[in-house]
């Protein structure tokens, strides 16, 4: 089975390009923080403290997240109900990055997402997919830019949602995760000595792509 692994912090736009390279190469894309956004807006919704891992632990079990592709486009159920859209508000992901620092949230998704790859050819993209997720990817990328190019996107792509949000909270959310996640005990963010550095402050979306497929093609 041929799997790759693309790695990176927060707003490096790997979920897009993860699902442009699984369109070129006729592959499955896994986007697996829409899964963990999932886990947090559960416990937003429920009222629980994304903090409590106690509580955040006691809800685990009774959530049921489910990856479909409708019409060539992925969608995230959670507990039968389309999420797609939720998951991405901005509150959400911050609280992703909390409920991913909790050691039992990341067992049962990294469970999930090992049996997808063991049944077909994927292409994940997350924070622990090339150093702990699929250590044995055929092919890891490590992909990032700086944290002002990675906030200026978001402030982008939030005000054109229609979502009022400030540039300097996004930047400090955005600095914030990257701590969270380069240093959570667990798995933390890390670029593996086989992956492939791959910059994007100054390309585009199809220069990024080109340069991940021609690595692969090689």
């Amino acid at each position: 089975m041929l799997s790759i692994a693309i790695d990176g912090p927060s707003g490096a736009g790997k979920s897009t390009i993860a699902k442009t390279v699984a369109e070129k190469l006729g592959i499955t894309y896994i986007d697996t923080g829409a899964m963990y956004r999932a886990v947090a807006l559960e416990m937003t919704d429920s009222g629980i403290d994304v903090n409590d891992a106690k509580s955040v632990i006691h809800t685990l079990d009774g959530i049921s997240i489910k990856l479909e592709h409708i019409d060539g486009t992925q969608h995230i159920f959670l507990n039968g109900k389309d999420v797609s859209a939720r998951i991405r508000e901005h509150a959400v992901s911050k609280a992703a990055s909390d409920v991913s620092k909790i050691p039992e949230v990341r067992l049962k998704l990294v469970e999930m997402q090992r049996k997808i790859a063991e049944e077909k050819n994927v292409i994940m993209d997350g924070r622990d997919i090339g150093s702990y997720v699929l250590p044995n990817a055929t092919y890891k990328f490590y992909l990032t830019a700086s944290a002002e190019i990675r906030a200026r996107r978001r402030f982008k792509e939030l005000t054109e949602k229609g979502q009022t949000v400030e540039y300097d909270k996004i930047y400090r959310d955005i600095c914030d995760r990257d701590y969270n996640d380069m240093n959570r005990s667990f798995a933390p963010l890390v670029k593996t000595d086989d992956a492939i550095l791959v910059d994007s402050s100054d390309l585009t979306v199809e220069e990024v792509t080109q340069t991940i497929l021609g690595k692969i093609k090689k």
